[in-house]
């Protein structure tokens, strides 16, 4: 960037397919296009994407999707070749836009990953900022509501500091990993993220609430009748589930069973109002629960467990070890320069070779380069050595 290009102070904010298409025409030459997107899982049951911001080197602008139905121009520059995007932690907002529109994203750079493989001491944006830019960001409308509307100036201020100083950011991590000669890694990790589609997931009910297998008998069926509610509720008033009842109150009321408004009123957690306005259907939910025959009470799944491999443990332990080993000289976080579960399927597949490596799937090519041979030292059998 030259010194009389900086970012715009102010975002522009499109409402309209027109001034939207006018914006995206304006900037379908640029090279690098900075993008995030803002959600309101905190709030609604139904969640979609709210905001999009996109910056170039010298523009930033927020899009309202609610007003704007067509970004199919937004699609077409994702999908450039020739468009470097660049996102903060790219996951989740590479899972809404293909669940939300469909786009995919044809070339990432992705800051974080970028910092994490430079072991930067903060990798969240607001630490980054701050290191590179002496920007502190305001947390006030961290957990915003972006469903609601009027947005005010400062909540769009706010989002476009998402993407603001990404193409700025950008260049100086880039250079950083090609001093360290790491951009060749941070390339086939980015390439890797293309490959990232939004999946709804298993839906396994009230078992997934933290402590509900520690439940027994009629607690059990009594928490699964008041989660049921609690979600058809949430979903009814397009609200964020533990808006209705949060899970402690739940658990509160599987454990003490009330079962009349007088005992319901002295539970932690619900307001007068809420007894008042719900108790009657929460009773029913907790009579439900408890007329549930003791046969038919549910029970977690239990998965097959299998008798740990010695030898598998303490060649997994040996991997771990040389990992590490190798971490403290690369001055890398282990988990980053290798994670468990590529050594446990390294640890699996017993290698002897690099060529027995270079089949290993979870094993990045970056990684057989600079840890190869200490892996395969650690998952020969030193009995054999």
């Amino acid at each position: 960037m030259t010194d009389n290009e900086t970012p715009s102070d102010l975002p522009v904010y499109l409402q309209t397919d027109e001034v939207t298409n006018t914006f995206l025409t304006g900037i379908a030459g640029e090279k690098l296009l900075a993008v995030d997107t803002e959600a309101a899982s905190f709030h609604r049951y139904h969640d979609r994407t709210y905001l999009l911001q996109l910056s170039t080197r010298t523009r930033t602008a927020v899009i309202d999707p609610l007003t704007v139905t067509r970004l199919e121009m937004l699609g077409e520059l994702l999908n450039d070749p020739a468009i470097e995007i660049i996102f903060h932690d790219s996951d989740y907002d590479l899972r809404m836009l293909d669940r939300d529109y469909q786009f995919r994203v044809n070339r990432i750079f992705d800051t974080r990953l970028a910092a994490q493989l430079l072991n930067e001491p903060g990798v969240g944006l607001a630490a980054l900022l701050e290191k590179y830019f002496g920007i502190t960001l305001d947390k006030k409308y961290q957990r915003a509501d972006w469903s609601r509307r009027p947005l005010i100036p400062e909540m769009l201020s706010y989002a476009a500091m998402d993407t603001k100083y990404l193409p700025q950011l950008r260049d100086i991590l880039r250079d950083k990993l090609a001093v360290m000669g790491r951009l060749s890694w941070a390339e086939e990790e980015f390439a890797l993220l293309t490959d990232i589609r939004w999946s709804p997931g298993s839906d396994e009910g009230f078992w997934k609430l933290k402590g509900s297998k520690l439940l027994r008998g009629q607690a059990v069926a009594v928490l699964r009748e008041l989660y049921q509610w609690r979600d058809q509720v949430a979903k009814h008033l397009d609200r964020a589930p533990f808006r209705v009842l949060n899970n402690e109150t739940l658990f509160d009321l599987a454990r003490l069973q009330p079962r009349d408004l007088m005992a319901l009123s002295t539970v932690r957690g619900l307001s007068p109002e809420t007894v008042h306005r719900r108790g009657p259907e929460l009773i029913e939910a907790i009579n439900r629960g408890m007329a549930v025959p003791e046969n038919q009470i549910p029970k977690p799944e239990r998965g097959t467990r299998t008798r740990p491999d010695p030898a598998m443990v303490e060649r997994l332990d040996r991997l771990k070890i040389a990992r590490n080993t190798a971490a403290l000289r690369l001055d890398l976080a282990p988990g980053v320069l290798c994670p468990n579960g590529t050594l446990e399927a390294v640890a699996r597949a017993q290698p002897g070779t690099l060529a027995d490596l270079e089949k290993i799937p979870e094993l990045r090519r970056w990684q057989r380069a600079v840890i190869g041979e200490e892996l395969l030292v650690a998952a020969s059998d030193p009995a054999k050595g």
